[in-house]
């Protein structure tokens, strides 16, 4: 199937999300932010562009946004990737490559990730705020679940970090498939992945979960990931900005969260929640 790569600039700070959000509701498969702006993915058949410019010129006025299209061949996704996909190391420790790109000497943790269209090549500010909470948590023989999974780079680390058990959720089948494959190509045998939203969650509890999702959806997940957490679990978020940290652990608090860590890259904010005996 053909896509129709949109790739928009000018888009106003923080409002990236609520524009993904619009666009998926025109039939939008995926997404790609890039420090220049956005890039979307639509099925040719399903491309309404007046509706796209109706979307966009709620922000144009004050913004100049600007954008630009380009039919995709199905077959050419792993060159457009190619020519834009950078490696990325983490603290020094950690590399995340496609499988294109040599490995370098010295990284502790090699991750072989090929992206397609799926969130979390390292990147985005919010996927690397994670894997750097990750490398400074002790994660060996813990079960460790890695919500919105993406491409499962958080959940493949984690395999590598010795977890004793990891499961990787997506509601995406795009993430889904991409992640599958990127366990197989990392060799990262016990990882159990599945295709769906935070009710798809089986184990009856974690040592660690990791949610890199938006503001809403954590805030509407949060009692449920509470629920999954083992005795002074530790749940990792990221997804939102620094203005919405109040909210993010006002959600943690009412459920026996209470945040221990968080930092900030470029106001996109990662935060570390701990989980307290009742009465604490």
């Amino acid at each position: 199937m053909d896509y129709i790569q949109v790739s928009i600039t000018g888009i106003p700070f923080g409002e990236s999300e609520i524009l993904m959000a619009q666009l998926a509701e025109l039939g939008f498969e995926s997404f790609t932010e890039l420090e220049e702006g956005l890039q979307g993915f639509v099925p040719v058949d399903l491309f309404n562009e007046a509706e796209v410019n109706r979307w966009l010129q709620t922000y144009s006025a004050t913004s100049g946004i600007f954008y630009r299209t380009e039919r995709i061949k199905e077959q050419n996704w792993n060159a457009i990737w190619e020519s834009e996909y950078e490696p990325v190391i983490i603290d020094g420790r950690c590399l995340v490559r496609a499988p294109f790109h040599k490995p370098v000497k010295g990284m502790k943790y090699d991750l072989v990730i090929e992206p397609r269209m799926s969130f979390g090549t390292a990147h985005h500010e919010t996927t690397a705020l994670m894997i750097r909470m990750l490398l400074n948590e002790n994660v060996e023989g813990k079960r460790v679940l890695d919500m919105g999974c993406g491409t499962a780079v958080l959940a493949i680390l984690a395999f590598k970090m010795q977890a004793g058990s990891v499961a990787a959720i997506d509601i995406d089948e795009w993430a889904y498939e991409n992640a599958c494959d990127n366990v197989v190509r990392n060799n990262a045998s016990f990882i159990h992945v599945v295709m769906g939203d935070a009710s798809t969650i089986s184990a009856p509890s974690f040592d660690l979960i990791m949610a890199n999702i938006n503001r809403n959806i954590l805030v509407r997940d949060i009692p449920v990931y509470a629920e999954h957490l083992t005795e002074a679990g530790i749940l990792f978020v990221s997804g939102f900005y620094e203005e919405d940290l109040e909210s993010i652990s006002s959600a943690c608090l009412s459920v026996g969260l209470k945040c221990v860590d968080s930092r900030i890259n470029n106001r996109w904010v990662g935060a570390k929640f701990l989980k307290c005996p009742q009465g604490k």
